[in-house]
């Protein structure tokens, strides 16, 4: 009695029975005892399933349900925002990322009667490094289109009843997306440290001192304290670079993926 597994299948025979290629028989071979020992065939078959299962949308969108695909052409501009908003938003954290080599967050000067380090490195960007200009203008120029986009984005969603169900929940993601982003833009404004950062920042404390009950925490949480400092500075910093991109990285990754399971919704 041989103790040799028996093989379920008997893959040779099944071979000499079909009209291969001699590529064809090659590659067949080569799966086969690959998958005896790997088992890849199980886990092609399980992306397959993944695959099917994430491309059922619910519900069927109104131009397939209604078969509108050219009633309504003049709406597909506005359903491009979504799409340019996260373009805008790759552009900027490419960009930004560059800056980031450059960059110093430090408040103090480098003497008497200078200006902040992270001014100087900003001036330094703009006035003396190769395609500085340009870089720190694309990052600008990408932030506000982002924060545009988003904005009508948000207008087309609200106007053209796409939030109703079932998709309420990726209407409250896209309110969190779009205060986050006014976040993004907050924290990057008052990294160059100059008169309108330190304003922006000294209104920024004001308004948390404005919050009841909780104004002093929220003021020495964000800000480092009732006055602008470098531990403000600092917060910032780390809030613009290290936190919110994987935040919002994620939390678009999850929007992008609901509308491809929910379809696009049009017009109601």
């Amino acid at each position: 009695m041989s103790l040799e597994k028996k093989d379920e299948y008997d893959h040779k025979n099944w071979l000499e029975s079909k009209d291969l290629t001699p590529v064809e028989a090659t590659f067949l071979t080569a799966l086969i005892w690959v998958d005896k020992r790997l088992r890849i065939v199980d886990y092609l078959e399980l992306l397959e399933s993944l695959y099917y299962r994430s491309n059922l949308q619910m519900p069927k969108s109104h131009t397939e349900q209604y078969d509108l695909d050219n009633k309504f052409w003049y709406w597909y501009a506005l359903y491009t925002l979504g799409f340019f908003s996260t373009l805008a938003y790759v552009v900027a954290a490419i960009s930004g990322a560059l800056l980031g080599f450059y960059y110093v967050p430090a408040v103090g000067s480098a003497g008497p009667g200078e200006a902040s380090i992270a001014y100087s490195q900003i001036a330094f960007i703009m006035r003396d490094l190769q395609f500085g200009f340009m870089l720190r203008s694309i990052h600008r120029w990408s932030a506000q289109v982002m924060t545009a986009a988003v904005f009508l984005h948000m207008l087309r969603v609200y106007f053209t009843g796409a939030y109703k169900e079932p998709r309420e929940l990726n209407w409250l993601l896209g309110i969190v997306l779009i205060s986050l982003t006014m976040v993004f833009g907050y924290s990057g404004y008052l990294l160059p440290w100059d008169q309108l950062a330190f304003w922006a920042g000294q209104i920024g404390v004001e308004m948390s001192l404005s919050i009841p009950l909780i104004g002093e925490w929220v003021a020495q949480l964000l800000f480092g304290g009732f006055s602008l400092s470098q531990a403000t500075l600092q917060r910032m910093y780390i809030l613009h670079v290290f936190l919110l991109p994987f935040v919002v990285t994620a939390l678009i990754a999850l929007h992008i993926g609901i509308v491809w399971v929910q379809g696009i919704a049009e017009p109601h």
